[in-house]
């Protein structure tokens, strides 16, 4: 695969950025993209390697030494082709996905890793460019109607693989808009939301019926649900997890996802009932060390916040792999992203115990304290506080983001399905209790990557078609199907 001499002859190269000054100003991503030259001696990084542990790294499956190789002699139209038979939107991955490929790349051995997610990026736009993806409807119509709860990646993977197999799919969401997270919870500058639309218009072209602002259970009775051959629900897990803590309903302190997704929708000039949530000439604290955290750090940066603090509760990770994480596993060590490159004071070993308010009940300030987690003989790691850090924070807008607790209970409670002990929609190969119910994505397995919801999509439309139809010729994964050229 690739050149036989090609990691040994090219290095690693990643797709740069706009100076942090220039992208601040506006909304729009600011990748700058490697040359058509570059990327196919990227391609040819990749080696003739056995074993690639790439693919057991990918939740999809993906392909990846084929369409390298395919990059690598200029067959680009290939590499689409063998992108898009694992893969339904590589254009979000190829932008969203932390790449546990490229963490398990074998050249990672000895060299940087072949840069996967960004040849999977250039494929993809490339096939757009040329005109290469267009609708492809099924040759025949089963008559079996399908109703798919959400239309976040798993939603829409689902909903596409469903349709394929020739089935009559419906696409319920309760937004304004389809998408899910992609849509409302994804910053413009990581995922500007024509990528989306233009995915959309081909989905709709090939038969899928999407319905906005439909929540089911609410103002969609599920008796109405229940009339379908099959239902897939992709709810996600959106049950946002909080502080209880003194101050927690104080003026000012806001849930990371309320905070995103308004100015997704400021971007979209989409109007919203609730106050406007600015960190413009503010002090902002941002408490959660992860991608949703980060992006509130990059949106408040836009937004010309005073100041931008990060808090994380979790000890300071390794600049590189740590022996506890060695090759091929996914390493914990320390990501620093665009938006904290942006402008960011962040701090570790940090857990909030109030927030303060004035007499109307306005944020001013938090109170913290330093904290060391203890191991002790192979049991859970306990958290202590160190007497005497406390500190007092001052600041005007506090942003959790503290990930989420589960899936909403509003359908599981009306249809009767059972949940697991993590609050998840609890189901045996993505069918639930119901038999004409099934389950994926974040609802199924909790918070997650949009590359496993898009797997779960997948897998969870084979198990629908094998219900409806006997028998299914729908791909699994690691199947390696390719489609007719």
């Amino acid at each position: 695969m690739g050149k036989i001499t090609g990691f040994k002859e090219f290095e690693r190269k990643d797709e740069t950025y706009k100076a942090a000054k220039e992208r601040v100003g506006n909304y729009n991503e600011f990748t700058i993209p490697l040359n058509k030259d570059e990327i196919t001696k990227q391609g040819s990084r990749c080696m003739d390697c056995g074993i690639p542990f790439c693919h057991s790294a990918c939740p999809l499956g993906n392909l990846i030494p084929d369409f390298n190789d395919m990059v690598h002699r200029g067959e680009w139209k290939k590499a689409s082709w063998i992108l898009h038979t694992t893969n339904n939107f590589p254009e979000f991955t190829g932008r969203l996905c932390p790449a546990p490929c490229e963490q398990s790349c074998v050249l990672g051995i000895i060299a940087d890793p072949v840069s996967i997610e960004n040849i999977e990026k250039n494929i993809v736009e490339r096939a757009f460019a040329e005109g290469w993806i267009v609708a492809q409807q099924p040759s025949a119509r089963t008559g079996k109607k399908i109703a798919v709860i959400g239309s976040g990646p798993a939603g829409l993977a689902a909903a596409q693989q469903l349709n394929r197999a020739g089935h009559l799919v419906s696409v319920f969401e309760r937004d304004d808009a389809i998408g899910g997270l992609l849509r409302y919870g994804i910053p413009n500058f990581k995922l500007e939301k024509e990528i989306i639309d233009r995915r959309i218009a081909i989905l709709k072209e090939e038969g899928i019926e999407f319905y906005t602002n439909v929540n089911v259970g609410v103002n969609y009775s599920v008796e109405k649900l229940n009339k379908f051959d099959a239902v897939v629900l992709c709810g996600g897990a959106t049950q946002r997890r909080s502080l209880p803590i003194e101050g927690i309903n104080a003026k000012g302190v806001v849930q990371a996802m309320t905070f995103l997704k308004q100015q997704n929708k400021r971007n979209s000039n989409i109007k919203f009932c609730e106050e406007d949530i600015l960190a413009t000439n503010k002090n902002v604290i941002v408490i959660g060390g992860g991608d949703t955290g980060s992006d509130c750090v990059g949106t408040s940066n836009r937004h010309g916040a005073t100041s931008v603090t990060n808090f994380e509760i979790m000890p300071k990770p390794p600049i590189g792999r740590s022996e506890s994480t060695p090759w091929p596993f996914w390493p914990i060590k320390l990501k620093t992203s665009t938006s904290h490159e942006e402008g960011c004071d962040r701090n570790w070993l940090i857990n909030t115990k109030e927030f303060i308010a004035d007499a109307n009940g306005k944020l001013t300030a938090l109170k913290t304290i330093q904290v060391e987690w203890i191991y002790e003989n192979g049991q859970r790691p306990m958290l202590k506080e160190v007497s005497g850090t406390e500190k007092i924070w001052p600041c005007d807008l506090v942003l959790l983001a503290l990930g989420f607790t589960g899936p909403e209970t509003t359908l599981s409670t009306q249809l009767g399905i059972e949940i697991d002990d993590r609050n998840n929609y609890k189901s045996t190969n993505y069918q639930t209790n119901i038999p004409h119910i099934f389950t994926a994505g974040d609802m199924r397995r909790g918070q997650s990557l949009i590359v496993w919801a898009i797997s779960e999509g997948r897998e969870a439309a084979k198990k629908v078609d094998e219900y409806l139809m006997g028998y299914s010729n729908l791909p699994s994964k690691g199947d390696g199907d390719l489609p007719p050229m």
